[in-house]
């Protein structure tokens, strides 16, 4: 230890950490769940249609959706969308071979014949370019005036195009975040993905009045650029939508990062010696929604929007999560209702038991380990006045990412969980083989009830799963580090909300990871 140093760290460390809002304890509980992590999750099994999924048929989501409507009239209804990430990994197939000046066309085709990932991204890239909605901005961005797809491909030569793109001197895609990439294009229209998320939101969030309430969640980095695009698109799309669009924006605060190890296990250090300290994922966010004082409120990525011509179906299926999250509400409030009397009777603690466990699949230990009629009315309030959601899962598709299992929770805990596979042992035979036949997956696409029956705002801090954080390896600067991040929004973030998850049409999911996604169907015109 060196001299001035106040435990495991330097007195400069604390300092620097107190700038970011984290107090030395806080450091500390970093490096004690990094160097002893939490044990994995443990799945019991996955959740399957009519096993932890629920199926609707088509009168049962439309009575769902008019109850939707009926409630958005009122104004209780938001859309959350965390937006904080970069378009670099759309495009980080295009970006090495650019950092790396691999130009030479035929250069790149044999590395693709050789199996080169990066080198398949990059040709598909440009066999489909003229597909993507953004090529006519591409063609009045190229280095060279004059200069025109065919022919630098003619010449042999990638090199303008990925500047063209990529560079600051272009469309300087390489820095741009998400949000701000254009998706779609409609005639002479390109919209980007925000502009789409607005242009949705207007269809299911807005009341009677035409007010429409959309939260963002944007990097410091990109806050600018965001608000200056958000500007014209909500006077631009509220005029053609004839809504009148109330949004919000926040950044991931400082106070929200976390520490790094690198790998002998000591505390990472950039070339000055000083912490790095790390976003802490996307579970830092639970904070930006408490600060929403929303009510039901929508929850979808950034990079899941498909084309217009898929609205009708989207926006069909937003509202029926959102009528069924509104349903089992107001059978909840009942049931509380019936054990807030002062001595509820055997039958009313019968009813509630047998919901918590039919509807929300909470696990129910036997009435006689229950205790005394109070006592027993005391737990089931605890375990149903919590926050409500209802997740969309899709049929597996193979995209990466988490799914929906049951898993080993105490009594009174919902065993329904979305789960990544960082959570999960899978050098473990048996939890191998349940990960491994997982049908859905989780598309990140849920509504929300966040207010109590008397409208109050839950604490959602309460209700954390605070061992699920996530320990992933991760490097910069050519360096490989550990990375702590907090329980995700909705893994470990929302471990001990009362949940639901019901299935949706897998043309509901279109997300874009790589900028290959937007050649999809999906994000076609025409299909």
């Amino acid at each position: 230890m060196s001299p001035g140093s106040t435990g495991p760290f330097l007195e400069e460390d604390i300092q620097q950490a107190r700038l970011h809002g984290l107090q030395e304890a806080q450091l500390a509980a970093q490096l004690e769940l990094l160097l002893n992590p939490p044990a994995p999750v443990k799945l019991m099994r996955p959740c399957t249609v009519g096993h932890g999924i629920r199926r609707l048929d088509f009168p049962e989501a439309r009575q769902l959706e008019e109850i939707q409507v009926r409630h958005a009239a009122l104004g209780r209804c938001m859309k959350f969308v965390p937006a904080s990430g970069s378009a670099s990994r759309m495009f980080s197939a295009l970006i090495a071979h650019w950092k790396d000046k691999i130009t030479s066309l035929e250069e790149v085709r044999a590395r693709a014949e050789r199996g080169d990932p990066n080198s398949l991204q990059v040709l598909e890239f440009l066999q489909g370019m003229e597909r993507l909605p953004f090529y006519e901005q591409l063609l009045g961005s190229l280095p060279l005036a004059g200069s025109n797809p065919d022919e630098l491909l003619g010449r042999g030569s990638i090199g303008e195009l990925l500047e063209g793109l990529l560079g600051p001197r272009g469309m300087g895609y390489e820095d741009l975040p998400k949000a701000l990439v254009s998706f779609h294009k409609y005639g002479g229209e390109v919209r980007t993905s925000l502009e789409e998320h607005l242009v949705e939101a207007a269809f299911y969030v807005a009341d009677q009045q035409g007010f429409c309430k959309v939260h963002f969640t944007v990097s410091p980095a990109h806050l600018e650029r965001f608000k200056a695009r958000l500007e014209h698109a909500e006077k631009h799309y509220g005029e053609k939508l004839g809504v009148s669009f109330q949004i919000q924006v926040s950044v991931q605060e400082p106070c929200t990062d976390t520490l790094a190890l690198d790998m002998g296990n000591q505390p990472f250090r950039d070339p000055e010696g000083r912490l790095v300290l790390r976003p802490g994922g996307h579970g830092a966010l639970l904070k930006n929604l408490q600060e929403t004082q929303g009510d039901i409120v929508f929850i979808k990525n950034i990079d899941n929007v498909p084309h217009g011509r898929f609205l009708e179906q989207s926006v069909f299926w937003k509202r029926v999560l959102a009528g069924c999250l509104i349903k089992l509400q107001e059978e909840i409030f009942q049931l509380i209702d019936l054990l807030e009397h002062s001595c509820p009777g055997e039958s009313s603690l019968r009813r509630a038991m047998e919901y918590a466990e039919a509807e929300l699949c909470l696990v129910m230990p036997p009435r006689k380990e229950m205790g005394s009629r109070q006592e027993a009315s005391s737990k089931l309030r605890q375990w149903l006045d919590r926050p409500l959601r209802v997740c969309g899962m899709v049929e597996n598709q193979g995209e990466p990412g988490g799914g929906p299992f049951w898993v080993k929770v105490p009594p009174g805990e919902c065993p329904l969980q979305i789960v990544e596979s960082v959570e999960v042992d899978l050098l473990e035979k048996t939890q191998r083989a349940i990960w491994a036949s997982s049908t859905h997956f989780n598309p990140v696409d849920m509504v929300c009830g966040l207010r109590d029956k008397r409208g109050k705002p839950y604490d959602l801090r309460l209700f954390v799963d605070s061992s699920r954080v996530l320990i992933t390896k991760k490097s910069t600067g050519g360096r490989e580090l550990k990375a702590l991040e907090h329980p995700g929004l909705w893994n470990g973030g929302m471990a001990r909300w009362n949940t639901v998850f019901v299935e949706v049409p897998v043309s509901t999911f279109q997300p874009v990871k790589t900028v290959n996604d937007l050649l999809r169907p999906g994000h076609q015109p025409n299909g």
